[in-house]
């Protein structure tokens, strides 16, 4: 297998234990030990198995999630002038209400869909409208979020003042796919540069949403778990029969960056593959997916035919839903190749990440061991993990 690493290679080891424990000790609150990940895979221990069920871990994710990129919608959601659409980011998790519309400059905005009144939902529907209006109390907002004024509030000093505005996140618009940060700690750009790279030549602008081919999952597992089982491929023969027969996994390519990976994968034989690839480094090869891990939760699918969306929702400690959406720029190509039958691998892959997670709680299990030329990404991931966590208890 060809591995590449690209992108600033963090050095050192991280420790998360320390960091969120009570006056620096070596345990958390619930006695999780300081983890540390070696840099080098070849003599890296994987996180405990304490990691996938500590509640102050699980907690603290929280604040991972919320400084991390989130895809959050569709373009098409707000497609015209007056358009709102309300969401929740991260629904069971941060679940924090938002609000996207388009304003008659015609510029999609994020907003908080809380009404700086006395909390309210601002918008608790879909539609079009020239102004906000709150129902509890008839606060108005402008679709930019600036507040414009309520009833029987005359008399009160300064109002309204910028207080009184929604409060904005920015938005980021990607292949018609709208994403946004609670408290982002990096540009937008810098995280999907790897993938317009390597995409280069696909058409993302052609890409349309396919609803009935888009299914939401409850997996009984940490949503970490069924990460690192998206994260490395040689569990295909084991667990996949039919996808092995279209992908080798002896000859999927890894390349690591800042923010995420790629497993790029190669046609067994002559097979369904992608034309019109710009990048040198994928001229006259017979590419049939690349299978795209942008962290924390979203993976990327694309194949021939389009994009397979994958978002990882935490619902608890050992519960998550997998949101599928399905986006085709090429439907003729449909269910030919590694793109075929993901129903079915979804469901292989719940199985087995279920079966982990029990394991994972035994008393005899500690840590586990990476092979470096099959779980570079899993190892990439954990750091990436204990990094964040470590930051974010600071």
């Amino acid at each position: 297998m060809k591995q590449r690493r690209r992108g600033k290679a963090p050095g050192g080891s991280e420790e998360w234990g320390a960091a969120m424990a009570p006056g620096g000790s070596a345990e958390g609150g619930s006695g999780t030990p300081a983890v540390a990940i070696d840099p080098d895979i070849r003599r890296a221990r994987t996180l405990p198995g304490s990691f996938y069920s500590d509640p102050a871990i699980h907690e603290a994710l929280r604040r991972v999630f919320a400084r991390s990129w989130l895809f959050a919608g569709e373009e098409d959601d707000v497609r015209t002038p007056g358009s709102v659409h309300p969401t929740i980011l991260l629904p069971g998790f941060l679940d924090e209400p938002l609000l996207f519309t388009r304003d008659q400059d015609d510029r999609v905005r994020c907003l908080s869909n809380v009404c700086t009144h006395r909390g309210m939902l601002v918008a608790e529907s879909p539609g079009h409208v020239k102004t906000l209006r709150c129902r509890y109390h008839g606060r108005r907002f402008g679709l930019d979020g600036r507040c414009l004024g309520m009833p029987d509030f005359e008399e009160v000093a300064g109002f309204p003042s910028p207080a009184d505005d929604l409060p904005s996140l920015l938005v980021e618009r990607w292949a018609n796919l709208l994403f946004t940060s609670l408290d982002p700690q990096t540009a937008f750009d810098e995280v999907m540069a790897p993938v317009s790279q390597r995409l280069d030549g696909v058409p993302l602008e052609s890409l349309r949403p396919v609803p009935e081919r888009s299914k939401d999952y409850l997996v009984h597992a940490n949503w970490a778990l069924y990460c690192e089982n998206f994260l490395e491929s040689f569990h295909v023969p084991f667990v996949h029969a039919e996808l092995a027969r279209t992908l080798d996994y002896r000859t999927l390519e890894i390349e690591l960056f800042e923010h995420g990976s790629v497993q790029v994968g190669l046609a067994t034989e002559a097979d369904d593959a992608f034309e019109g690839l710009r990048s040198r480094a994928y001229a006259g090869r017979e590419i049939v997916a690349f299978y795209f891990h942008i962290f924390p939760n979203l993976m990327l699918n694309f194949y021939p035919w389009g994009l397979s969306l994958n978002v990882v929702e935490p619902l608890a400690i050992d519960r998550t839903r997998v949101r599928f959406r399905t986006f085709v720029h090429t439907p003729e190509r449909l269910d030919r190749g590694a793109g075929a039958g993901l129903d079915r691998v979804e469901r292989e892959d719940e199985e087995i990440v279920e079966a982990v997670q029990l394991g994972t709680r035994s008393r005899l299990y500690r840590l586990g061991r990476y092979s470096p030329t099959r779980e570079p990404a899993v190892h990439h991931f954990h750091r990436a993990l204990v990094r964040s966590l470590a930051r974010g208890a600071v």
